[in-house]
């Protein structure tokens, strides 16, 4: 990713839906004045879903994803169909392109079923309407004004360029009626606080830069005018013995949590990158309660370690060999592991005793929510890395007591080393 690049999780994700050959993939061309998807008169061009990062006017930064049709056929169909249906998991906005020439097919109504019951913002795009007769639906072509904005419906020519910037305006109006965005971290900070941010450079840390958690809190801190101070945990001691003023907050890596909490004198609020973006994301008050369940896990009980992004596995992964480890050493039990990454998250989770998520820097809050629904519909406690280390270490009450609505669920939660 750029330096200056939005990341994908801060994106607004616009999914592509629709049957075979309606023009789904002309659309997302005009739409972006790019030869994005591959364009074919052959039914099932788009295999599997597609996800392109870009700058989509008046929108801003999005991620544009181009679905397999609704309506394939055969085994490998059916995979499509999962795997487009899956895409509406993490969907802001999403477009029901409908071929005008030909109408609504069945599979048409089952999707906008899932948009409502989802609750998925929508628009009907009725594409190819340059082969409809002027009359047709209600439209003058060229005269007739772009409907009204509460409509859900618009008719458009991708071939023709016919209402594709009226089709961009609508789906702007869509995403500005959402609600604003939850900080990061400048809504807990004031203008020239201090805020120290602990990032060991160990071997998963991509070389010359920082991890995307890393950033977003540093601009975040940046926004609110307030100060980011950024040291090793080496360092730590020695900047906070020097620093000249105590830091309203210390953040610090999940996998250093004990080191630094024995570093940082307790009246100086610390707290985790994971633990901010469990709140980012919707997830915290759920990951609290979750973390109860870590006392109760016994030999053979499945616990799923799920990461939102992929990545190149090191010797020492938290995922795979830290969080495995501490779990063992806390409890004294052998539950059995399972690990999912990037955009694979299973359906069924009842066969879990518990699962430990990522911070989900790379997820959109939807798809985080979705997860997280996903888990507590079946009955089965969610929880998040930071989290999970805090309460396994002892410091649990220290790490969100910046948010006092979540402490009466301390004595439920919290676990002592």
């Amino acid at each position: 990713m750029g330096l200056n690049e939005t990341p994908s999780a801060n994106r607004i994700h616009i999914g592509i839906f629709g049957n075979r050959n309606a023009g789904k993939s002309s659309v997302i061309n005009a739409i972006t004045g790019q030869d994005f998807a591959i364009v074919s008169e052959m039914k099932g061009t788009t295999t599997d879903p597609v996800y392109k990062a870009m700058e989509l006017l008046p929108l801003g930064p999005v991620m544009i994803i181009d679905t397999p049709g609704i309506d394939d056929e055969g085994a490998l169909g059916e995979q499509r169909i999962k795997k487009a249906r899956q895409v509406l998991n993490k969907t802001d906005v999403a477009l029901l392109v409908v071929d005008a020439s030909v109408g609504q097919k069945p599979q048409d109504g089952e999707l906008i079923g899932l948009f409502e019951e989802k609750q998925i913002p929508y628009i009907i795009v009725w594409n190819k309407s340059d082969l409809l007769p002027s009359s047709a639906a209600g439209i003058e072509k060229e005269t007739k004004p772009e409907p009204a904005a509460p409509t859900r419906e618009i008719y458009i020519s991708a071939k023709t360029g016919f209402h594709i910037e009226a089709l961009k305006n609508k789906i702007a109006a869509l995403t500005l009626t959402e609600e604003p965005q939850q900080r990061l971290v400048a809504d807990l900070i004031q203008p020239l606080d201090f805020v120290i941010l602990v990032t060991p450079i160990d071997k998963a840390a991509p070389k010359g830069r920082l991890i995307l958690p890393q950033q977003q809190t540093i601009r975040d801190i940046l926004d609110a005018g307030a100060v980011s101070v950024v040291v090793r945990e080496s360092e730590l001691k020695e900047t906070l013995e020097k620093l000249g003023r105590k830091p309203q907050l210390v953040i610090t890596d999940s996998q250093v949590f004990a080191q630094v909490a024995a570093l940082v004198p307790e009246d100086i609020t610390l707290t985790s990158f994971s633990i901010l973006f469990a709140r980012y994301k919707g997830l915290l008050d759920t990951a609290v309660k979750g973390a109860a369940a870590l006392k109760g896990l016994q030999d053979g009980d499945k616990v799923l370690i799920s990461e939102g992004c992929s990545h190149h596995r090191q010797c020492e992964d938290i995922g795979t060999v830290k969080l495995p480890r501490w779990v063992r050493s806390y409890t004294g039990k052998e539950p059995d592991f399972t690990f999912s990454a990037g955009r694979e998250f299973p359906e069924d989770l009842q066969q879990y005793k518990l699962i430990i998520h990522c911070g989900g820097c790379m997820l959109n809050e939807r798809e985080v929510k979705y997860r997280q629904k996903c888990a507590v519909d079946q009955g089965v406690p969610i929880t998040n890395y930071g989290i999970a280390i805090a309460a396994m270490q002892g410091i649990l009450r220290r790490s969100i007591a910046m948010f006092p609505q979540l402490m009466a669920e301390i004595s439920k939660a919290e676990i002592r080393a």
